[in-house]
């Protein structure tokens, strides 16, 4: 900045003294154009005292009237500088050299709008530097943005860069200080690391962010203070060398953004919290305000493969954020399918297939109004001006389109946002298709799951039963956890419980298969123990032909347990063999709940190892629970403290089994459980003896037709009378082969449930088989006439022979005994 003089060329002001408040002429001028602040500075520029010009208007001090022009160039500009002819208190013109800064009032003020805050250098000699020689020449030409002050801290050289920069010459800065030539709080701190330099003689290092006048946003500043020394090593002045580190914020900011995108996008399997959580991550850094739109068909993997785009294009909005409380700049709601328009960035992109930015220009806006007049009244409302659109892909199908728009950052889209955008919406489209494919497997793998569970509890004479089954979080997908209830002959029934490890539909088909071969083991009444070493061997086989098969997933990773429960209402006797699965919780009336002591046995599958069953009896509305371990076993807690909490809700039961699974899965999984969950309550009901009929029936072929009267009188005691001629037909044909093939000794049970079972047992092992007769043969028509009588029958064995049984509907009319 020049030094203020006279028009004639004489020096007004006096030297500058060591004083800042003198070496500077300030003034502050309010939004009326009073003079609201006056230094000492300005008095020695000027005269006049400060009592004498503070609240007048500051056309006082011009020589000449206002300059029209000049006063209309300032409205709207943050900075103005130029030279202004002002007049002494004498009367003499004082042409100044004047920089200008306007600064907002405190908000918590008076509100009477900005203010303009002047400046000038009152006296300031030229630095003498040889521009000719090396030393000028580093300081001229130096690629950095540097000055030199001196140790009043006002400014002698600035560089060309320096002058770029600032947007003022070195004659308009020169003898002035950091704070009065940029208006902004790191200037304090600058000057502060100034002060610290002379003292110390020591370099300073800063960081600075600044607003600098003519620039539209902030800039990233590095700057080095370092000490000037004379020949002596005294420090007579401090060099500022500046680099603008603007773009390499910028560029680590994207980098950063990137990482944190990498981090929160794709943090569970769930479609629209993914798309969800890539709108949250752009809003603020890259967009103001970011949608994301995906097809409606995007189950769909075929359809969208060979998708050609429909005309109007059809998106459903799936997620949306906004820097505004609520996005009021949304037009569609979350899960509604909207139009959009030919016009509209989403449309072309997803026609062309690549990623665009679009000015919003007035022009523009208009094509919007007859299509989507909604979307043209949000656009000007808020402002919007640049638009990113970029296309979801993934592995080869197009999935929809992340929009990202900006109305209060004023910077339109650049190409590096455009390439943000695009590595964004590539990581989040991935994560989108993971979602959308686990989406759609776990849809499969649940039907395929609930057809092969139970579809509901038919009464049981033997037990009262109520299950719940809980498929994993999304997270983990959904297992192979099933359970069963199988009717067995004589009333009995075979509870079940099994865990198959892993998830997905692979776990839920092995499941499946493992459920049939229970069942069908259970058909033919093999006793607990024998019915898991059989499951062993099928689980080790199909192993086995998984390993020979080598597809990744397949049967080879098949591992499972198993427990598998026989309950008789008639002897209330209960036998339990269990495979590697947790034990099973039992509640006796009059008693605190405990875990049945049970061996454990070897998980299906390890091959060659024993299972041992215990038999226990258990009292008449005795309550068992069998369970898969999702229920006791959780992230954060012990198993012991699940089955303790189990044990302790059972202590609680109700009369009602629903309520009580309820209870239990309340207590135990607040939260959605993070593994499969199977549990099966059974409370037990015994058989008495007004159901209940036995018989000793001696080897004589002549004893038949005794046992065959006193099954009428029983039928007659059980109101069966229409039903006795059937089962005098079967017990006749059953007793008759027992006396004739099979060892003594020989009894006979009847059993009245909602049917009448016939049972024979005898100590062979030798089983019947029915046979076709010839046409002149006496006999072989037994077993025949038997299965053509009865709903089914079938032969048990036991630990020492076997029991042949009959089971035969009743009629209509038939109500049994005033006990039932």
């Amino acid at each position: 900045m020049t030094q203020p003089g006279a028009t004639g060329g004489e020096p007004v002001a006096e030297p500058a003294r060591s004083d800042g408040e003198a070496a500077t002429a300030r003034a502050v001028v309010d939004a009326h154009g009073r003079l609201t602040g006056w230094s000492e500075g300005a008095r020695r520029l000027l005269g006049y005292e400060e009592p004498e010009v503070t609240g007048r208007s500051a056309t006082v001090l011009l020589a000449g009237e206002p300059p029209t022009d000049t006063l209309r160039s300032v409205a709207g500009l943050r900075r103005w500088n130029g030279s202004v002819d002002l007049r002494h208190k004498d009367g003499r013109p004082v042409r100044v050299s004047l920089l200008a800064h306007r600064r907002e009032r405190d908000p918590s003020g008076d509100g009477r709008g900005p203010e303009w805050l002047l400046v000038s250098a009152v006296a300031c000699s030229r630095t003498e530097l040889d521009e000719d020689g090396p030393h000028g020449w580093s300081l001229t030409q130096s690629p950095c943005t540097t000055a030199l002050y001196d140790t009043e801290l006002r400014l002698r050289r600035a560089n060309a860069d320096m002058e770029r920069v600032m947007g003022l010459t070195e004659s308009e800065m020169r003898g002035l200080r950091v704070s009065e030539i940029v208006l902004d709080a790191e200037s304090d701190r600058t000057e502060h690391l100034m002060r610290r330099v002379l003292e110390t003689g020591e370099r300073q290092h800063l960081r600075a962010a600044l607003h600098l006048s003519g620039d539209r946003w902030e800039s990233l500043w590095s700057v080095t203070l370092a000490p000037v020394h004379d020949h002596g090593g005294t420090v007579q002045g401090v060099l500022l060398s500046a680099h603008n580190m603007t773009a390499e914020h910028l560029a680590r900011q994207r980098l950063a953004l990137v990482a944190e995108a990498g981090v929160r996008i794709g943090t569970t399997l769930d479609l629209t919290q993914t798309a969800q959580e890539m709108a949250d991550v752009a809003v603020g850094q890259l967009a103001d305000f970011v949608t994301v739109d995906l097809l409606p068909d995007i189950e769909d993997d075929q359809e969208l493969r060979a998708m050609t785009l429909p005309s109007p294009v059809m998106l459903r909005r799936v997620a949306n954020q906004s820097v505004l409380p609520g996005c009021p700049e949304a037009v569609v709601e979350l899960g509604t399918v909207a139009v959009y328009p030919d016009v509209s960035p989403a449309a072309e992109v997803l026609a062309s297939g690549q990623p665009l930015i679009h000015e919003v220009t007035p022009a523009g806006v208009a094509k919007w109004e007859d299509q989507a007049p909604e979307r043209a009244e949000r656009v000007r409302r808020f402002g919007f001006h640049s638009v990113l659109a970029v296309p979801m892909r993934a592995r080869g199908i197009t999935l929809g389109v992340a929009t990202f728009t900006r109305h209060r950052n004023p910077e339109p889209f650049t190409e590096d946002d455009l390439l943000l955008g695009q590595e964004i919406t590539a990581r989040a489209a991935l994560s989108i298709d993971n979602a959308r494919r686990f989406t759609r497997e776990r849809a499969t793998s649940l039907t395929l799951q609930s057809s092969l569970l139970p579809q509901g509890h038919p009464r049981q004479p033997a037990v009262e039963t109520a299950s719940r089954y809980l498929p994993a979080s999304a997270q983990a997908g959904v297992g192979g956890d099933w359970f069963d209830v199988i009717p067995l002959s004589g009333a009995r029934v075979g509870l079940v419980v099994g865990d198959v490890v892993g998830h997905g539909i692979q776990a839920s088909a092995s499941m499946g298969r493992l459920r049939a071969t229970v069942r069908t083991l259970a058909d033919v009444d093999l006793p607990p123990d024998e019915l898991m070493t059989h499951l062993d061997d099928l689980v080790d086989r199909l192993s086995a032909e998984g390993e020979d098969a080598d597809a990744p997933g397949s049967a080879a990773d098949i591992g499972a347990t198993c427990l598998y429960a026989v309950y008789d209402p008639v002897s209330r006797r209960c036998c339990v063999a269990r495979a590697g699965h947790p034990a099973p919780a039992l509640l006796i009336p009059g008693r605190e709940p405990f875990l049945l002591d049970l061996p454990a046995g070897p998980p299906l599958g390890l091959g060659g190892l024993p299972f041992e069953s215990t038999e226990i009896e258990l009292p008449e509305g005795s309550l068992l629970a069998l369970y898969t371990d999702g229920l006791v076993e959780a992230r954060g807690r012990d198993i012991d403290q699940g089955i303790d909490d189990l044990l302790k809700t059972l202590a609680r039961a109700g009369s009602s089994l629903e309520s009580t699974c309820d209870d239990v899965l309340q207590a135990l999984l607040p939260d959605r459980a993070a593994d499969d969950v199977a549990l099966l309550l059974a409370r037990t009901k015994s058989l008495d003896s007004d159901h209940v009929a036995t018989w000793d029936v001696p080897p004589e072929p002549s004893e038949v037709a005794r046992i065959r009267r006193s099954v009428t009188r029983q039928l007659q005691e059980w109101n069966l009378e229409e039903d006795a001629f059937v089962t005098e037909l079967v017990v006749s044909e059953l007793i008759t082969n027992a006396i004739r093939y099979a060892e003594p000794p020989i009894e006979l049970r009847l059993i009245l449930d909602r049917n009448l079972i016939c049972e024979v047992s005898d100590t062979s092992s030798t089983a019947p088989h029915l046979r076709r007769a010839l046409t002149y043969d006496e006999g072989g028509r037994g077993l025949l006439l038997v299965a053509q009588l009865s709903r089914r029958w079938g032969t048990r064995h036991a630990r020492r022979g076997k029991t042949i049984w009959a089971e035969q509907a009743l009629s209509a009319g038939d109500s049994g005994p005033a006990t039932m």
